[in-house]
């Protein structure tokens, strides 16, 4: 049964069908947050390399998410999802033991350093899969009418594994050594894999496929919108800690803590907001939040004004993705779901990709504080061009239910 015909379920029973798929992308996300804190630390101080070496050898895996995010939509369109979604967990494997290897030969820095970035490209393209498989599944089970809600707890998946994993990751390091590292990352992946055997597949959807290039160019508005708000969460988790320090404040882990706690409880309770009032407007007032929650930040006096501005900036930013992704979506034919939401997702790995060394500029030229005044305007932005395309959907809208509507005898 296809995403269009699967019958009108309960939300109570869209979920139950829902969490077993996006458990998957839980997997896949521990794989990456378990490395995440302790890599560049493991680079600069053990291998001997500059910070630059250091943090480029981490953000080099976002190049190759970018780079695959093609792939991965035509794979869950053509292939299925559940097939994506295990070759996904195939990559993020396959990354393991390339770190675990990276580890191991640490006494030849070079060798260990060229191991871990082939590792880094593995898990980026392992990530774009498993994610964009991960949310086709899920559609693909409770139907095209719960894709806002199937996105808003992919995301969830997905930002609970980077929290749970980071720590994680400093205490294998810490308590057992580096090795453990590359042997948690497999031990996941395999569980993922030997998880999803039994999980019933979707049929794939077949009918009229766009080309790449046409859905890209149909849904660039939305996406640049997405890019824009993720301007916040990308300052935020960069240069929190940096402001605190510049600002004498203890507890900057603490900040981004709330940050998460925010984002992933409005999307628990308040996914359900995008089906009742649709993509853009809850689009509209999100946008809106964050950029208040970035102001907040920016004229913070003292730590707790700064607390509950990346609290409401994480509540602003939680539900950014599901509402626009939904309206992008909608805009092509079922058959071509994933190569749109691959495509949208690229705006998402451009702008956090962008927005470390673009803020860094601004914090360079103007203070750490500035950072957040220039977040907090490229959420503005997304406000104006949200009611842009919310006008433009009004519009086209109209002459529909003009033509749909019964004509006098």
């Amino acid at each position: 049964m296809s995403a269009d015909t699967a019958p009108e379920r309960s939300t109570f029973a869209a979920t139950l069908q829902i969490i077993p798929v996006v458990f998957f992308t839980f997997l896949c996300y521990l794989t990456i947050g378990i490395p995440l804190a302790v890599l560049p630390g493991f680079v600069h101080t053990d291998l001997g390399f500059s910070t630059v070496v250091a943090g480029g050898a981490i953000s080099v895996q976002y190049f190759a998410t970018l780079a695959s995010r093609a792939l991965a939509g035509r794979s869950a369109d053509t292939i299925g999802p559940k097939r994506t979604v295990a070759l996904g967990l195939i990559g993020c494997g396959a990354s393991g033991v390339l770190l675990l290897l990276a580890t191991l030969v640490a006494h030849w820095p070079a060798l260990s350093l060229t191991l871990l970035v082939v590792s880094r490209l593995v898990l980026g393209c392992g990530e774009s899969l498993c994610g964009t498989g991960a949310i086709l599944w899920g559609i693909g089970r409770v139907g095209a009418t719960h894709n806002a809600r199937v996105i808003s707890w992919n995301g969830i998946a997905t930002y609970g594994a980077l929290a749970l994993g980071a720590p994680l990751g400093v205490a294998f390091a810490h308590f057992v050594g580096y090795w453990t590292l590359g042997v948690a990352v497999i031990a996941l992946a395999a569980l993922g894999y030997w998880l999803a055997k039994p999980v019933p597949a979707v049929p794939v959807v077949h009918g009229e496929r766009m080309s790449y290039r046409s859905v890209f160019t149909r849904v660039l508005p939305h996406g640049l919108g997405l890019a824009l708000g993720s301007a916040g969460f990308g300052s935020i988790a960069t240069f929190i800690t940096l402001y605190y320090a510049a600002q004498h404040w203890p507890n900057a882990a603490f900040t981004l803590t709330v940050f998460g706690l925010m984002f992933i409880g409005a999307r628990l309770l308040f996914a359900h907001t995008i089906k009742r009032f649709g993509g853009f407007r809850v689009a509209i007032a999100s946008f809106s939040c964050e950029c208040a929650g970035l102001l907040l930040l920016w004229l913070a006096p003292v730590p707790g004004i700064a607390l509950a501005g990346a609290a409401l900036t994480g509540f602003g930013f939680a539900l950014v993705f599901p509402a626009l992704g939904v309206e992008a979506v909608g805009l092509v034919p079922a058959a071509s779901r994933g190569a749109a939401l691959s495509a949208y997702s690229v705006f998402l790995d451009l702008s956090l990709g962008i927005t470390g060394p673009l803020a860094g500029y601004v914090a360079n030229r103007f203070g750490f504080g500035s950072v957040f005044l220039f977040a907090a305007f490229a959420a503005a932005a997304a406000v104006a061009l949200s009611v842009s395309l919310h006008r433009r959907s009004l519009r086209a809208a109209t002459p529909a239910a003009d033509a749909a509507a019964p004509t006098a005898e």
